[in-house]
């Protein structure tokens, strides 16, 4: 088949309602531009095929390259899919970009590549490193399985340009990305952010070399060694003195955690610390996790553990994502292990590490007027209520994402930075990276649950003295499921219909006002609008007549789905109060929901 009989039959196949129309577009591009001669052949042979579902979802759309780097379902070929041609865009965007920056007279730039577990990762990491050589960059490759942060901190400490990660973090085993990060250690921010995408978006020409040529000739340096070094004596610096009993199971979830996690708690002086055998092996199937998708946040993660954790005495139960930049938690509910067990929301992880964090640095004369811990406008509000009563100020009002918090951090001045927690499991302490760290947060857990072990109680019981301190607070996520074209249409709609014409009440609660993040305007229910001081993102939140209960729903920045957030928080009561206290905001969140697809589904 030529490429006219192909477009021929695209064209009849979109008259069919086989195939959407944007497909066709971008597949005339794929078929006719000189830049995409090498996918030609697979083209056609799909098209001969009559693989009309498969091409649609490769070409419907361009992949974009969001603020952070592109990230999405591997294919051979395709606009909208993770491939050579894809990847090899946004490195070659990104090294048009950084040469454009520079000064004459810097000398060589320079740029940190690290991968993970996933399929085609140390491909992927490859074709970076060839193209950022070929643009005369010297690159500097962490050449095994590595975390994000561990790149993070290799960026700040070779003195680098800009970094890359490739890694998907906690998507299925379909997917697979690039993190960029600017010389900073933290990923690219306005207005670097922008100008990056328009780079890459209007790439033609990629240029390569040979890898193996680049590593002989110098080009490429082999940094592993040198950067796990400086990553363990970074981290360690935060292993505080303290009890260290504590028999603990850690599950990289099949990613690269182990590389970190398990040095860090080995220098710290935790002993007794067994990787579980089920998700040890580095593999991109992530076979023995449920649904295939190592994600800390899903409690499922923990059920089989916990099952062996009961059996062998164990207190704690760590786990952190692919890439090892988000940790979760599984405890029991009590001091007596082979008792109830739970696992702990990234909300409810976060408050207690600021507890934890602002305890120890108190004790240590090291907290000032100055200091400050960092979270985002849909983590828990306790975080700052309980920052507040150690006398440290909470900077709450930036988006999803934890590089704006690295932002903030350097906005601010570091040197004042405590603690950085978002509600997705990502966590951070010192100055030594700019994007959160699985591995430090599982040495805070570690002593932390360790501390409150000395003092006689677990972690849920910990939690449980907060919220009678501060009012209990309960937060839910719902994740919908958009998928395509039609999904991203949907998309729209949604958010459309929640700026214009939003819910009048949820649960029985009035809605007060709504904040468009967009528009930049707060609205009371039937009265005007005014400006909203806050940095733009798509994003839409529902205040509530009730002080602490509120809503907010925004697109997912790395996968087709919307995110639906709730928030509800009562008054400080006694302890023994906590638990109907707890039950009663939880029933308001099920009615929350309940109203919101309702709503939804509405629309």
């Amino acid at each position: 088949m030529n490429v006219n009989a192909a477009l021929a039959a695209a064209s009849q196949a979109v008259s069919d309602q086989r195939m959407s129309p944007s497909a066709l577009e971008n597949l005339k591009v794929w078929l006719q531009e000189s830049r995409y001669a090498d996918y030609r052949p697979q083209i056609l042979q799909a098209i001969e095929a009559g693989s009309w579902q498969q091409l649609d979802d490769a070409f419907w759309t361009i992949i974009p390259f969001g603020t952070g780097g592109r990230r999405g379902r591997m294919a051979p070929f395709g606009s909208n899919s993770i491939n050579d041609r894809t990847i090899g865009e946004s490195a070659q965007g990104l090294a048009t970009y950084v040469l454009g920056q520079r000064q004459a007279g810097q000398g060589m730039p320079s740029c940190a590549i690290a991968y993970d577990t996933r399929h085609r990762s140390r491909h992927f990491a490859e074709l970076c490193a060839s193209i950022m050589v070929a643009n005369g960059f010297k690159v500097y490759f962490l050449d095994d399985y590595r975390a994000t942060p561990q790149l993070s901190l290799a960026v700040r400490h070779k003195k680098c340009d800009c970094g890359i990660m490739v890694t998907a973090s906690h998507n299925p085993p379909s997917d697979n990305a690039v993190k960029v990060y600017w010389s900073t250690g933290g990923q690219i921010l306005p207005p670097h952010d922008k100008a990056i995408i328009d780079r890459v978006m209007s790439v033609d020409e990629i240029k390569t070399t040979e890898f193996s040529a680049a590593l002989a000739a110098g080009h490429v340096e082999i940094v592993t060694e040198e950067i796990d070094r400086a990553y363990l004596a970074a981290a360690s610096a935060y292993a505080w003195p303290g009890p260290r009993e504590l028999k603990l199971i850690y599950s990289p979830l099949h990613g690269v955690g182990s590389f970190a996690v398990m040095p860090l708690l080995s220098a710290a002086g935790f002993q007794n610390v067994t990787v579980y055998a089920p998700h040890a092996e580095p593999s991109g199937d992530f076979p023995n996790v449920p649904g295939h998708v190592s994600n800390p946040e899903n409690s499922k993660v923990f059920d089989d553990i916990i099952v062996s954790a009961k059996a062998s005495g164990s207190e704690l139960i760590l786990a952190t994502d692919p890439d090892c930049d988000r940790m979760g938690c599984a405890a029991p509910l009590t001091t007596d292990v082979h008792g109830p067990w739970g696992t702990l929301s990234g909300n409810q992880l976060g408050v207690l590490l600021t507890d934890f964090v602002c305890l120890k640095l108190k004790a240590q004369n090291k907290l000032t007027s100055k200091s400050y811990v960092i979270k985002t406008l849909v983590t828990s509000d306790l975080t700052r209520l309980v920052a507040e009563s150690y006398g440290v100020r909470c900077e709450g009002n930036l988006h999803v994402g934890f590089k704006w918090i690295a932002g903030v951090m350097d906005d601010c001045g570091a040197e004042d930075f405590v603690f950085g927690t978002e509600e997705s499991h990502g966590y951070l302490i010192g100055q030594y990276a700019r994007d959160k760290d699985g591995a430090v947060a599982c040495l805070l857990m570690a002593m932390m649950a360790a501390h409150w072990k000395q003092q006689g109680k677990s972690l849920h019981q910990r939690l449980d003295e907060l919220f009678a301190q501060h009012g209990c607070h309960e937060e839910s996520l719902v994740n919908v499921q958009m998928e395509g074209s039609e999904g991203m249409t949907r998309m729209r709609e949604l958010m459309s219909a929640f700026r214009t014409s939003p819910p009048k009440q949820l649960g029985g609660i009035a809605v007060a006002a709504v904040r468009d993040y967009k528009a930049l305007t707060i609205t009371p229910l039937g009265g005007s609008s005014s400006r909203l001081e806050a940095p733009a993102a798509d994003m839409v939140m529902l205040d509530l007549v009730t002080k602490g209960n509120y809503f907010a729903v925004r697109p997912s920045g790395t996968e087709p789905k919307v995110k639906f957030y709730t928030f509800a928080a009562g008054a400080p009561c006694a302890l023994s109060e906590v638990p109907a206290q707890r039950k009663l905001l939880q029933d308001r969140l099920a009615s929350f929901e309940k109203d919101i697809r309702q709503y939804v589904a509405s629309c």
